[in-house]
């Protein structure tokens, strides 16, 4: 059979019996019962349990038969297989193994055992339950005896969790090492991302103390749209409309949100309003973008190596990205000295480009764009650096994450210009709270302020968007707490 290398490997000893393996893999039975009667339970609390509590023998077992499984497989020939035909030649050579051993184990354990050990073999261990669960929004293990999930909005305790700090920091570098990153000692903060463009973070010892810190943004299998988020309450109909012309008519936009407010997913959906023979560079600490045009250019940044050289910061590939004839750049984060670079691409014809930082409104998204411009060290007026963003930027949308864990889109903004000193905005849509629903929910509408014409009019007619522009805004205007028209009353 395929990757063995003999079956005497499979046993703990040459010639070795069944009934000797047996015993060797039953010996830490009555180390358990004997030597520290208390200290497993004190080593692993009982918690809401999502994944089956084991004994110490459990993982005694695991431990074994893991290793005679390592001592039997081919590796290299293992990789060449695709991953079913991979996880299916595992689980026989364990339930070979398992026999030879003799291991005495119930059904359900033995099932269970398979699948634990071909998640280590192939994945991340114990996240692999959770992340196949498309619920999940967010993923925080605190070491290794604790796992955490955010599930509608609500932060709760598992009872996921790893053989010891060893086993989850092998899983943290098995993340990090694909998208070519390390995580260790001399550089124990990293960020990188899953296959599917979750982003992950890993702080290590001697930083965390407890052990490796993991955290996972996920997210979702299938890509959201601007529809599903109208389905979802966090936008309106009328809101969704207005933001598709603001997508269309190639507005410069700069979503602003707090951490965990949807930003990053509202910069997809608003992607979908480009064009597809448009040019698209995007530039990411973390490439997590998920755009379904043909033309994209993805450009992700770089850590510095060993040496502390060959780093690549997100104001490079702004700059690198603006010789390359983009016709939109979208930047994931702006967090520095690249919001200058940004503000100057979207002011000399890269109309439409797309950026996230983080802010609670739209008048500090304002301020924060002005901090990270003098952070780069320009020795520029504060008007000056105000006219720049008021040039630039057309409009804010607003992300907040709601005390209920509702997310929701609470202000359209545009910036009009300037007055004397200070960069004037206007709200076009903002959603108000109107009470609590009988599960605690929050209820509220998204409502026009009354402006029949932004300041993009002429843009939306040089688009002929003007019609779709003005029934949104004057519809927005005149509905009841749950988005219904109210008519003429």
């Amino acid at each position: 059979m395929f990757g063995r290398r003999s079956n005497s490997e499979v046993q703990t000893r040459p010639g070795a019996a069944p009934a000797a393996a047996a015993a060797a893999v039953k010996a830490p039975e009555p180390k358990a019962a004997t030597a520290k009667p208390s200290s497993a339970p004190a080593a692993r609390p009982p918690e809401p349990v999502q994944q089956r509590r084991h004994s110490e023998e459990y993982y005694d077992v695991k431990t074994t038969v893991f290793n005679a499984l390592i001592d039997t497989i081919d590796l290299t020939q293992l990789a060449k297989l695709d991953g079913q035909a991979a996880r299916e030649e595992i689980r026989d050579i364990v339930g070979e193994i398992i026999q030879v051993k003799n291991v005495v184990m119930s059904i359900s354990e033995q099932e269970e055992l398979l699948e634990d050990i071909c998640n280590d073999v192939l994945g991340y261990g114990p996240l692999e339950p959770l992340l196949a669960r498309d619920d999940i929004a967010d993923i925080m293990v605190n070491g290794a005896n604790t796992t955490y999930i955010e599930v509608s909005g609500k932060v709760q305790k598992t009872g996921v969790h790893f053989a010891d700090n060893q086993q989850l920091m092998n899983i943290c570098q098995r993340i990090v090492s694909q998208v070519g990153r390390r995580v260790d000692e001399a550089s124990p903060i990293c960020d990188a991302r899953l296959p599917d463009g979750s982003r992950v973070n890993v702080i290590a010892p001697p930083l965390a103390i407890d052990g490796p810190a993991l955290t996972i943004r996920k997210f979702k299998k299938d890509r959201l749209t601007l529809d599903q988020l109208q389905r979802y309450g966090s936008i309106s109909e009328q809101a969704k409309a207005v933001l598709q012309v603001i997508g269309r008519v190639r507005c410069n936009i700069l979503i602003s949100g707090g951490t965990g407010s949807g930003k990053t997913t509202l910069l997809n959906c608003m992607t979908s309003c480009i064009e597809n023979d448009e040019r698209i560079i995007t530039c990411e600490d973390s490439a997590e973008l998920q755009l379904q045009q043909p033309h994209v250019v993805r450009l992700e940044t770089r850590p510095p190596n060993l040496e502390g050289e060959g780093e690549i910061t997100m104001r490079d590939l702004v700059k690198n990205c603006l010789r390359m004839r983009p016709e939109r750049i979208i930047v994931g984060e702006v967090r520095g000295p690249e919001a200058f670079d940004l503000l100057q691409a979207m002011n000399t014809g890269h109309d439409g480009s797309m950026g996230t930082l983080h802010a609670n409104s739209p008048r500090e998204a304002i301020s924060r764009l002005e901090s990270m411009i003098m952070m780069g060290g320009y020795n520029l007026p504060v008007r000056t650096i105000r006219e720049m963003v008021a040039g630039s930027i057309d409009i804010i949308i607003q992300a907040s994450r709601l005390r209920d864990g509702s997310r929701k889109v609470t202000h359209i903004t545009e910036v009009v210009g300037m007055e004397g000193d200070t960069v004037t905005l206007q709200n076009l849509i903002v959603f108000e709270i109107t009470g609590d629903d009988p599960n605690g929910r929050l209820v509220g509408r998204h409502r026009s302020t009354g402006i029949a014409r932004p300041a993009f009019w002429e843009r939306a007619q040089y688009y002929k968007e003007e019609g779709r522009l003005a029934e949104a805004l004057s519809a927005a205007e005149l509905v009841d707490a749950n988005g219904n028209p109210l008519g003429d009353n």
